[in-house]
C-alpha cells in the first residue's frame, strides 16, 4: 500500500475509498476491491513478518461490512421485489426517473428494500445527502443538517433521509416542518410501523406514502443466487449451491430479503475450507431456520395477524383461522390468541350457538392449565367450533348501536316507574309508581314501557337469521301477540 494514497468517501456509493498515485494522476479504489486489496497486504504482511500499518488495519475494518450491505442494489433495474413501485411505467419509478423527487415515506417490513430505493433517490439528485438512523439521531443532529441549509456545501438543497422515523417523537418531526414546506429539504423517511399512527399528520399531509411488501420467494431466489456469484468473485472461489437450497434460503426468510443474504453468508463461512465448496439443503435448513417469523407485539404485523386470525374464524375458514393461530403460538402467544378466541366466539357466534361461549372458555382454562406446546389441541378444538359453527353479530350491533346514542346524548330520564322504590321518600318523589310486575302475568310478560321518554321507540337489537334467534321472535311474536289480544 503507498504510503501517499489518499484516503476519502468514495461519492458514487458513500463508502470508504482511497485514490492511488498512478501515472495519470490517481485511481480510485474502493468498496470490495479496496477491502480485498488491503486484506491481501495484511495477509501477506503478516506472512512476510513485516510491521502493519495501524492505518492499513483501520481501513479494512471500515470496509468490511455485511454482505446485504456489500451486494445492494445500486439501480432499481437490480431491485428484487417491489413490482408495483419499481418495474417500467410505475408511479414511483417515473417520479425517480424524472429527477423531481418530492417527499417521500416508505412503510413495510424489514428487509424489503426501503433503504436501498432511498439511497438510489439520493444517488440521482444534486442535493448533498445526510442519512440519520431515529434509533440513535438526535434533535441537535437534526439542527446541524439544518444549519447547512444554503452553505457551499449545501447549494442544491438537502436530501435528508430518516430510517426507522417512528422513533422521533413530535418535536424531533416538527422541527423539520418550515424546511420540508420550503423545499430546502427533500425528506425520505422509512418505517416498519404503520405512518398513519406513528407518523406527524403534518409530515404525512407534506408527503407522499409508499407501502412496500414482503418479497416473494421467486425474486428472492434471485438475489440468493446473486449472493453466491457475488461471494465466488469476492473470495476468488467457485461456490456452488443446490437448488434446493436456494429455495430453503429464500422460502424461510419470511419475505425478508436481508435475512436471506444473512442466511447466505453464514452457509458461505461454513463451506469456505471445504475443497469444493457447496451449500446444501442441509446446510442452509441449519442456518436459516425459523426465520420465517414476523412478530413483534408493539408492531404492526402483531395486530395484522390478530385480525387475521378473527377474520378466518368469522369468515368460517377452519383452515385459514388454524393458520394464524399456528402463528401466534409459534410467536408464543398463548394469552393473545386466547383473547381474540373468546372475544369472537361472543362477537361472531354469538346469540346462533350461545353455549359456545363457556366452551370456548373451557379450551382457553384447559390451554392455560397445560401451557405450550400442549395448549395447542384445547386451541385448535375451540378455533375449529367457532368457524365451523353458525353465525350471528346481532349482540354487537345492538350494543353498539345503543352506545351510539348515548354517545349522541340521546338520554333521557330513566321513567318514573322503572326507579328505585326500596327507600323511605320514593313513593312520595313518585318513583316506582306504575310499575307492573311481569311474572304476575301469563309467560312473565306485560307490557309497559321501559326506554326514556326521548327514545321510547328506539329499536337496538335485531333477531338474527339463525335457527336459535328466529325460534326465541316466533316465542316472543306470539308472547305479545297473546298480550295484546
Amino acid at each position: 500500500v503507498p504510503c501517499d494514497v489518499i484516503l476519502g468517501t468514495d461519492p458514487d456509493c458513500d463508502r470508504v475509498a482511497i485514490a492511488v498515485p498512478s501515472e495519470n494522476g490517481y485511481v480510485k479504489i474502493s468498496g470490495n476491491e479496496l477491502g480485498c486489496l488491503l486484506l491481501d497486504y495484511i495477509l501477506k504482511a503478516r506472512s512476510e513478518k513485516k510491521d502493519i500499518p495501524e492505518g492499513a488495519i483501520a481501513v479494512r475494518s471500515l470496509v468490511s461490512s455485511p454482505l446485504a450491505d456489500r451486494i445492494r442494489p445500486s439501480s432499481l433495474d437490480e431491485v428484487v421485489g417491489q413490482h408495483h413501485l419499481v418495474d417500467n411505467g410505475k408511479a414511483l419509478r417515473r417520479i425517480i426517473e424524472s429527477g423531481n423527487v418530492p417527499n417521500l415515506i416508505f412503510y413495510g417490513p424489514s428487509g424489503v428494500g426501503k433503504t436501498t430505493l432511498a439511497r438510489i433517490i439520493a444517488n440521482k439528485t444534486n442535493r448533498k445527502l445526510h442519512i440519520l438512523n431515529c434509533t440513535t439521531a438526535s434533535t441537535k443532529d437534526i439542527r446541524d443538517i439544518i444549519a447547512e441549509i444554503g452553505t457551499f456545501s449545501a447549494l442544491d438543497g438537502i436530501l435528508l433521509y430518516l430510517d426507522e422515523i417512528q422513533y422521533f417523537n413530535k418535536r424531533q418531526q416538527q422541527s423539520l416542518l418550515e424546511h420540508i414546506e420550503n423545499g430546502n429539504i427533500i425528506l425520505i423517511a422509512s418505517t416498519t410501523e404503520n405512518p398513519y399512527f406513528y407518523i406527524y399528520n403534518a409530515i404525512l399531509s407534506r408527503s407522499t406514502v409508499f407501502e412496500f411488501k414482503p418479497v416473494d420467494v421467486k425474486d428472492i431466489e434471485l438475489a440468493v443466487r446473486r449472493a453466491v456469484e457475488f461471494l465466488s468473485n469476492e473470495s476468488g472461489k467457485s461456490i456452488a449451491i443446490e437448488d434446493e437450497a436456494v429455495s430453503v434460503i429464500a422460502s424461510g426468510c419470511g419475505g425478508d430479503v436481508r435475512k436471506s443474504l444473512n442466511a447466505v453468508e453464514l452457509c458461505s463461512l461454513c463451506v469456505a475450507n471445504d475443497e469444493n465448496p457447496i451449500i446444501t439443503a442441509d446446510i442452509a435448513a441449519q442456518l436459516s431456520q425459523k426465520s420465517a417469523m414476523r412478530y413483534d407485539r408493539d408492531g404492526d404485523a402483531h395486530y395484522d395477524i390478530f385480525s387475521a386470525f378473527q377474520k378466518s374464524m368469522r369468515g368460517s375458514d377452519p383452515d385459514a383461522a388454524l393458520h394464524y393461530l399456528a402463528r401466534l403460538l409459534e410467536a408464543g402467544d398463548l394469552a393473545g390468541a386466547c383473547r381474540r378466541l373468546i372475544v369472537c366466539a361472543a362477537e361472531d357466534v354469538g346469540l346462533a350457538y350461545p353455549q359456545i361461549i363457556p366452551i370456548v372458555k373451557a379450551c382457553i382454562d384447559s390451554a392455560f392449565q397445560v401451557g405450550l406446546p400442549e395448549a395447542r389441541i384445547p386451541l385448535a378444538n375451540a378455533v375449529i367450533l367457532v368457524s365451523t359453527a353458525p353465525k350471528s353479530n346481532s349482540a354487537i350491533c345492538a350494543i353498539d348501536a345503543a352506545l351510539a346514542d348515548i354517545r349522541a346524548g340521546k338520554t333521557g330520564p330513566i321513567p318514573d316507574n322503572l326507579r328505585d322504590g326500596h327507600y323511605g321518600g320514593a313513593q312520595k318523589l313518585g318513583h316506582a309508581k306504575g310499575y307492573v310486575y311481569p311474572h304476575s302475568y301469563p309467560n312473565h310478560y306485560y307490557k309497559q314501557q321501559y326506554l326514556p321518554n326521548e327514545i321510547k321507540n328506539a329499536a337496538y337489537y335485531t333477531y338474527g337469521d339463525n335457527k336459535n334467534e328466529q325460534a326465541f321472535k316466533a316465542y316472543w311474536d306470539a308472547v305479545k301477540k297473546r298480550g295484546e289480544d
